[in-house]
This record gives C-alpha cells, structure tokens and sequence, in this order.
C-alpha cells in the first residue's frame, strides 16, 4: 500500500473480482483473466462480494446483473461506486436491453457486455480497465509527490481541465527539455515549474527562480550571470549570478517576456553556446542549469510588435505547458478554498472554518481575474477577519457580494451593467495585485494611464 495525493491508500496491485451465482461461469472467468491481473478473485453472490471488496482492494468488478439473492447486480454497483468511486465495474447481462445498459452506464459502470460471453470481448475490456487504473495510479504518485514539494507548492486539483498539465508534467519532468509555461497571473506558473524540477533527476540540486519583470535593466545582467570584485561601482566582492547559482538543477525565468532587447541577446547567447561571463570577468564559465520559463504575455504578439525575438522564443519554447485560468477549471474551486482554508486556520492558529453553501456558489461563479492567487488571498483574509466559523455570503469581499447581486439582479441598461461589471472587475484585479496599479494594469492588458482614468470614472480611489 501507499498514500495517494489526498491521503487515501492507494494500491499498485491490478485485482479483480468476479461476481456470479454459476460456480462454471466464475471459475471460467477466473483461469481466461489469470493472465491480464496481479490477483483473480470470485464470490457468488452480492453479500460475499461487499466482504471481499472491502477486505481487499479490487481495482476491477465484473459483475452479472441477475444474482440468485436480494441484492441484484446493479445496486452492487451502486454500492461499490459509493465505496470506491474510482473501481470499475463491467456489468454482464443476458437480458441486453437498452434501459439495462442506460441504467448500468448512469449508476457508474466502465462499461457493459451481453451474453453470451466473448472471452476475448472481456480480455479487451479488462486491458482498458488496467490502462484507466494505471492512470488513476500515476495521477495520484504525482499529485502525492507534489505534495510534499514545499508550503503551498502542492498543486489543487481534481478537474480534467488540470489532467493536460499533469499529464505533461509526467512526460516532460524526467527529460532534459527546455519548458515555457504559458498563463495568466496568478495560475501557479512558478508551482508547475517546481513541480518539473521536484519529479526530475535534478531535485537534488538547487531550484532557482528569479522574476525578470522585477528587476530594472542595469541590474538583471548582474543578477542572471553575477559580477566580479570592482567591476562596477558597489560591486564590493564577487557575485555568483543566478546561471551559476541553479548549476545542476533548475533555472526558473518568470515574466521571461518583460526583458530588454539586449538581455533577449544575452540570454539566447548562453542557450546557444552554454556558455557565459560574470561582468567583469573573463573567464567562460559553463551553464549547467535546465531552463524553465514562464509568461503571462501572447508572445506570438510580442514578435509580431517587434518586442521579443523569435529565435529565443524558439529556443525557450520547445515544450509548452499551458496553465488554464481559475475560470476555466472552476471545479476545482472547492477544492481550493478547502486547502487554503486549512492551510490558512493552522498558520493562524485558527480553529477550522467552514464555508456555507451560499457562499461557495459566489465562490465558485466569480470571474477570479486574479486566479489562483487571489482566491488565496481571499481565503486568507477570511482566515483573519471573520469572526464565525462558517464563512458565509456577508463575510465575502464587497466585490463579489456585488458582482452575485449583479448576476441575480435586472439592469436598468445594457451599458449600466457593463459598467458596474467593468468596475466589479477592476476592482478584482486591484486586489489580486494588493493595490499595484502597474501590474493591475498588466494584469487587465490596459495601460497604466488607461486604468488611471477608468478609476477615476468610476470613484476609485
């Protein structure tokens, strides 16, 4: 046994358990199917097969519908579904009529076959099964690894809008391979580059990030490839930069799109040769670090406009990830507020909150143009502020009790709703950004002085 992401035991043993009242049918079964599972079971009837299943784990239930016992085949299934949702269950039936099989399908079956028996039909099935449970499996190794990778490093989720990435994330981790990771603000771009590095042959060595929107031009070129003694003035001792700081691990260049022309050259020089110099200095030091970037930009519009250079695109982009915004995975968004919520009472030393249902519905409708971040920092100031232990709809940010008043309500005008929409979401935005009228401005993909007048228009100040 191990622990999957979400603490449950999770097994990497294939068994499966055959259910029928014909003593024929279910050793038959058991000698075709030796060959496609770690471990064959049988019982006759329903009562027998809820005691295996739950003494041991059964990836696979292949089940008749008619059983010789109170308990018919399908509400078997219902009951195994209940126990363990992700067990599949192939329902076998003589009596193959279309509400049969609807019903099978509605209750949770993987799938469905009619007698009389085509062994070779069941292998098939049974191969497909095996192929949906090693997914499961490697999902849940990685969700667990991600887990223990840092304070909030785990990565939320539980919807398919997130299986592309981890799927990705499990081809890609292991290789050497140059990643971008595309996104919006705010949807964990850094934590999927963590990730990478934590799943890869280089997590024992150091993972360096550094955010290249943050530093001004005369100090990046020192920060990526570091400086010697007296090379330029304050440069009181040698500096190692962050190329040689990440040497044997994982180089992460965040906001890669904001940097100037002349650090596009630089930086595609060391990609291309592997090679760089501390300012100051003349030897030819070795990159041995693995490039993770990550944008939040269109970077096809920043070749276009002439501000990034295709060919260091080409050199960064060879592999994309593409991190979906919170709006676009809102299942997952009670799983988050969930986590946080935990996360933020035991920092707190807060006795653990709840979220009413009315107020995870707002929750879970909000535009988030801050994403993940900023429904982080929602939760958090929950945490702080609220004083009942159920968090409900008069606890919520003004803007997203009023962005839910909107919604229910009828406007007076198009243009009326607009506005108050446009402002709802400005104000959004200010707050994922913790006030920063530049990033805000980034953020909404206006400009500063744009932002500036649409404040004004609307009172904000």
């Amino acid at each position: 046994m191990d622990l999957g992401w979400n603490g449950m035991e999770r097994t990497t043993q294939f068994g499966v358990l055959i259910v029928d009242d014909e003593p024929n049918i279910r050793s038959g079964f058991a000698k075709g199917l030796a060959a496609e599972a770690d471990l064959v079971e049988t019982a006759g009837n329903a009562v027998e097969a809820l005691e295996k299943f739950q003494s041991r784990e059964h990836a696979l239930v292949i089940v008749d519908v008619r059983l010789n016992c109170e308990m018919s085949g399908l509400e078997l299934l219902r009951r195994i579904i209940h126990l363990r949702p992700q067990t599949a269950v192939i329902v076998i039936t003589a009596h193959g009529t279309v509400e049969t099989a609807v019903e099978a399908m509605r209750s949770g079956a993987f799938d469905f076959i009619l007698k009389p028996v085509d062994l070779n039909l069941v292998r098939q099935q049974v191969r497909k099964a095996r192929e949906h449970f090693d997914l499961l499996n490697e999902n849940a190794l990685l969700r667990h690894q991600l887990a223990e990778s840092g304070e909030i490093s785990r990565i939320v989720a539980g919807g398919a809008a997130m299986e592309e990435v981890f799927r990705q994330i499990r081809q890609v981790a292991a290789t050497e391979a140059t990643v971008m990771i595309h996104g919006e603000s705010g949807t964990g771009k850094e934590l999927i580059a963590r990730a990478l590095h934590d799943l890869s042959d280089r997590n024992k060595g150091p993972f360096v990030a550094v955010n290249l929107g943050a530093l001004p031009e005369t100090l990046l070129e020192s920060e990526l490839f570091g400086h010697e003694k007296g090379s330029f003035s304050g440069a009181i001792r040698q500096k190692p930069g962050c190329f040689e700081q990440a040497a044997g691990g994982t180089l992460f260049l965040d906001e890669v799109t904001e940097m100037s022309a002349k650090s596009q050259v630089d930086l595609l020089r060391v990609l291309e040769t592997g090679e760089f110099n501390r300012i100051g200095g003349e030897a030819r030091l070795q990159s041995s670090a693995r490039i993770i970037s990550a944008t939040n930009r269109s970077v096809q519009d920043l070749i276009e406009d002439g501000t990034f250079r295709e060919d260091l695109f080409y050199r960064l982009n060879i592999i994309p990830i593409e991190v979906p915004p919170l709006r676009k995975r809102r299942e997952d968004i009670p799983l988050l507020v969930q986590h946080f919520l935990e996360h933020f009472c035991s920092r707190h030393r807060k006795d653990l909150k709840s979220v009413t249902p009315e107020a995870m519905q707002i929750l879970s409708t909000a535009p988030w143009p801050g994403n993940v971040r900023q429904l982080r920092n929602v939760i958090e100031r929950l945490v702080i502020v609220g004083a009942s232990s159920a968090i409900g709809i008069q606890d919520l940010p003004s803007d997203l009790q009023k962005g839910s008043r909107l919604v229910q309500s009828t406007p007076t005008s198009l243009a009326e709703a607009l506005d108050e929409c446009e402002k709802i979401t400005i104000q959004a935005a200010l707050e994922a950004c913790n006030l920063h009228r530049e990033n805000t401005a980034k953020l909404l993909g206006i400009s500063v002085r744009t932002l500036h007048y649409k404040m004004s228009r609307h009172g904000m100040h």
